[in-house]
């Protein structure tokens, strides 16, 4: 069975649709690739994020759960998504766009190798920018061409994904021996693993911390994080593989935009294994207009308009309007 081959991507809750519509589009320089619904809950609207063509490992997505509270911050969580830029000069880059924004953040960091910078956003969810000056793992994506952000400092994809659990050897054996994944380093009470070719698209970074008590998911959280293996007979296997551990598991299930895979292995944190395609330029949406319209996948295209009256109307129209190029 092939190992996993790095992030595919991570999915969040937010408190509003719209205000991380334009935090991401207008602040993060990110292209919506689909503007879709919860396929689980489909009063529930499901954004993706990602870059120019919405290649797989580059998509952060987010659910708007009508009423949910705020998140409880513990332990047994999925604490942190990163982006990966192009170089160190691009988190010099991003610390004076934060700032003329707003956005607080806490400054150029290293961490394992890398230079880093935390930020947060209106929801308190927790993000961080990686650079890839040093990076030699998986390849990442390209820019959103026609997004505000400058191309040599553009968000390209995504880069580690942080963990909190309240014991790592619980975690590790998870990763290591039923995921295949690999422990690279450790300092202080943070690990650092990789899947695949490595590098900044294939990190996941432990954090053991027994002081908190048990997270509660609400807006401002991670809801999961995929994983990425390569087609339809490679998650068949890891079926069978989860169900050889008796694992517990959801067994195939069919994203249309990809085919997934869920397990829940450690409290409080799910994983997914999601395949690379068949992605999201399909027979809704070209390249030029990605997530200007409400899309639905063929199994639910017979409720539309029914959905189109539960979810409020968002306006996500890029093709007609042109971004100037920022420069700080």
């Amino acid at each position: 069975m092939k190992k996993l081959k790095g992030l595919h991507h991570v999915t969040a809750i937010t408190s509003s649709a719209e205000k991380i519509y334009a935090f991401f589009t207008n602040i993060l320089g990110m292209r919506l690739v689909k503007k879709t619904v919860n396929q689980d809950d489909i009063n529930t609207y499901h954004l993706f994020f990602a870059d120019d063509k919405g290649n797989p490992g580059t998509d952060m997505t987010f659910f708007d759960f009508q009423g949910i509270a705020k998140k409880q911050v513990g332990t047994n969580e999925i604490t942190r998504s990163a982006f990966r830029v192009p170089s160190d000069k691009a988190l010099e880059y991003w610390v004076k766009r934060f700032d003329h924004y707003d956005i607080k953040h806490q400054g150029i960091q290293e961490e394992f190798g890398r230079k880093v910078l935390y930020f947060e956003d209106f929801d308190t969810q927790y993000y961080a920018l990686v650079s890839d000056e040093l990076d030699t793992g998986i390849p990442s994506g390209v820019p959103w061409r026609k997004g505000p952000i400058p191309d040599e400092f553009a968000i390209t994809g995504l880069g580690p994904i942080y963990l909190t659990v309240e014991n790592t050897d619980k975690l590790a054996s998870i990763l290591v021996d039923n995921l295949f994944m690999r422990k690279v380093s450790s300092k202080d009470n943070a690990t650092l693993f990789e899947m695949g070719d490595g590098g900044n698209g294939a990190r996941v970074i432990v954090t053991e911390d027994q002081r908190k008590s048990q997270s509660q998911q609400g807006f401002g959280s991670i809801h999961h994080v995929a994983f990425r293996i390569e087609d339809r007979e490679e998650l068949d296997r890891w079926v069978e593989h989860f169900n050889a551990l008796r694992a517990p598991n959801s067994g195939y299930v069919d994203r249309f935009y990809f085919k997934s895979l869920y397990t829940r292995m450690h409290r409080g944190i799910l994983f997914e294994l999601a395949t690379e395609g068949p992605g999201f330029i399909d027979d809704e949406e070209s390249y030029e207009t990605l997530g200007e319209t409400l899309a639905l996948p063929p199994k639910y295209r017979g409720h539309r308009e029914y959905i189109e009256n539960v979810v409020r109307p968002i306006d996500t129209v890029r093709s007609t309007k042109t971004f100037k190029k920022e420069y700080f």
